[in-house]
């Protein structure tokens, strides 16, 4: 299988703080300059689907939680290095499964995110790592100097430690460890093809699966859940809360610097665009919209229902690597329909978050 990486921080927004003339951002404004730079070779083997060529060869289940197999959960096999500032993967080994806490705030929080992550997949979804055969799960952190992204490269996550004006350390957020980790399933799995809608479908699922990692780590429903994707990662000086928002996309910031989030959250305001190949982190608030409408409708746990649902239409096999919007959104119909019986409430409710955003499902 071919592998490409997969960053967190879609380049537009690089570009906004690269180009900043703010007195207060001297450090991050330098520090997206590089990080395009050093995401420009990433996002063209990306396109091409090449393994990028710098690459080297290379915690208990909780049973008071909601399981697909209570007790019977794989345990998972984490190695998280340090790449020391340094742009070589992987780094310097710093801790690996069933050691003690390291001491390095990055390095634990990296481990603790691979194992909330594994246990979400196994617990929930019966699948045993991000292959579905127990596939180790690696992690760099304090990678580059000031690198302002996190990517997953098709072997490992890779996590920049920010500027510290801007953006702080990548490994505080739970919902971008998993999110680029699902990058990893997808790629096991649909295949997705990184541009256009298909491209932003591949964002999608890995907004879906950070944010479920999120709700099922804290023990959220889908009511009190917040929906952001990457909260946290702003330092105190962004008007902002997050990177993106899954209810309510164009909401997540509005800053000076960093402008307003442009995602859209209807089908008829799809940006086309040959940029960010396609437009693949900004179109992908689309589906985000319809899955939060969807699993707020239902109510409860989201990874119970919707949840479940876009795991059996990711894993079933009839998603062609170039899907739609609309082939998508069939299919996650037709999987409801196959899981929880024709007419069901989550039917219902997933056609009825997909008819918000613009996108009709015929009903069979």
């Amino acid at each position: 299988m071919q592998q490409s990486p997969h960053a967190i921080v879609p380049p537009y927004l690089l570009a906004r703080i690269a180009a900043a003339a703010d007195p207060r951002f001297p450090r991050a404004t330098a520090a997206a300059r590089r990080s395009l730079e050093r995401d420009a070779p990433l996002r063209e083997w990306r396109s091409a689907a090449e393994r990028a060529p710098f690459l080297l060869p290379e915690h208990p289940a909780r049973d008071e939680r909601p399981a697909a197999a209570p007790g019977t959960a794989p345990a998972p096999d984490r190695r998280v290095s340090d790449a020391g500032g340094d742009e070589r993967l992987p780094g310097r080994l710093a801790r690996r499964e069933g050691q003690p806490p390291s001491g390095d705030h990055s390095v634990d929080a990296a481990y603790d995110g691979l194992g909330e992550t594994f246990e979400l997949f196994a617990r929930v979804f019966s699948r045993d790592s991000i292959d579905g055969a127990g596939m180790p799960l690696e992690a760099t952190v304090h990678y580059g100097n000031r690198y302002d992204n996190a990517f997953w490269d098709g072997e490992r996550m890779v996590f920049g430690d920010g500027d510290g004006e801007v953006f702080r350390g990548f490994t505080d957020s739970l919902s971008v460890i998993g999110h680029e980790l699902a990058h990893g399933v997808t790629e096991h799995t649909a295949g997705l093809r990184y541009e256009g809608q298909s491209g932003a479908l591949n964002e999608h699922v890995s907004d879906v699966f950070g944010a479920l990692v999120e709700q099922y780590a804290s023990g959220q429903d889908a009511d009190s859940a917040s929906w952001l994707i990457g909260e946290g990662i702003f330092t105190d000086l962004v008007e902002g809360q997050a990177l993106r928002s899954m209810l309510n996309p164009g909401t997540a910031y509005d800053d000076d610097v960093l402008g307003r989030d442009p995602q859209p959250d209807h089908f008829d305001r799809y940006i086309e665009t040959e940029d960010d190949n396609g437009g693949v982190h900004l179109n992908s608030g689309i589906p985000n919209r319809a899955f939060a409408l969807a699993a707020r409708e239902l109510g409860g746990f989201a990874w119970e229902g919707v949840g479940r649902i876009w795991y059996d239409v990711l894993t079933s096999g009839r998603l062609p690597p170039d899907t739609d919007f609309r082939r998508f959104a069939a299919e996650t119909v037709r999987a409801a329909r196959q899981r929880f019986g024709r007419d069901s409430r989550e039917e219902r409710a997933v056609a009825g978050g997909w008819s918000a955003v613009g996108i009709e499902v015929p009903r069979e």
